[in-house]
């Protein structure tokens, strides 16, 4: 039988209170794949079933906006021009789509840390300062945090390119395997070994050999991160004060 102390507590001591995952890896590294097969989280959607962590993710956002003014999120079937406003960053964005996907997206973030909701924060990877300085952030409010490093050769992130009916320029898509692969021994010094997971995803995996590769990942680390009590100083004193607050200590 259900307690009612349980259901008042409920939220303050969900699974994946209080965590992080930063998700890392350049265009064609298949993050999305493996976000699905590690946290549940189906593509490009908000949240993980399984874990109950919110996914942060600016595509997310654009795709909601392009919808909205009746362009589809169907970018292979988009105006030249635009796609390359949307995915070249050296191109410029007068369409003003990308710049205001990412104000809604920070917004988004914002509001799941006012309540230290648990996060999957999806990004490519290649511009270090900035992961730092987010996981800075989060753990001066109590989080604790880890990374999921996906791992892709060069030529398979360029075949995967190529593979698509709208391809982004392969030099581009270079550069920031370069920037990536660059910023992984930083990923691994700033989060930690034991913070940190790298998965090579360079193999074409039938679903049951995805299945179980997958799960033994989850196993070996991100499960137990996720699952674990709160280990963060701050992120344990705010827990205590929420039980106080709703009269259950």
């Amino acid at each position: 039988m259900v307690k009612l102390k349980d259901l008042i507590s409920e939220g303050v001591m969900d699974k994946g209170i209080l965590k992080a995952v930063f998700l890392a890896g350049g265009p064609g590294s298949g993050k999305s794949f493996v976000a699905g097969q590690i946290f549940g989280i189906p593509d490009k959607v908000s949240a993980s079933p399984g874990y109950g962590l919110k996914l942060v993710n600016t595509d997310t956002e654009l795709e909601r906006m392009l919808v909205k003014y009746g362009f589809g999120k169907d970018l292979d079937n988009m105006p030249e021009e635009l796609f390359k406003q949307l995915t070249d960053p050296d191109y410029e964005d007068y369409s003003g789509f990308r710049g205001r996907a990412k104000e809604l997206t920070m917004d988004r973030k914002k509001l799941y840390m006012d309540g230290r909701l648990g996060m999957v924060i999806d990004g490519t990877g290649h511009k270090y300062k900035k992961i730092a300085q987010s996981k800075k952030e989060l753990e001066e409010i109590g989080y604790d945090t880890y990374m999921v490093f996906v791992h892709t050769d060069l030529d398979v992130a360029q075949k995967r390119n190529m593979d698509r009916p709208r391809k982004l320029n392969p030099e581009l898509v270079e550069d920031y395997w370069n920037n990536v692969q660059k910023n992984k021994i930083y990923f691994q010094g700033l989060f930690g070994n034991a913070n940190f997971l790298m998965v090579d995803n360079s193999d074409t995996l039938s679903p049951k050999q995805a299945t179980k590769k997958f799960n033994m990942l989850v196993k070996k680390g991100i499960g137990k991160f996720i699952n674990k009590p709160v280990k963060n100083y701050i992120g344990k004193k705010w827990i205590n004060k929420q039980l106080i607050l709703k009269g259950l200590k």
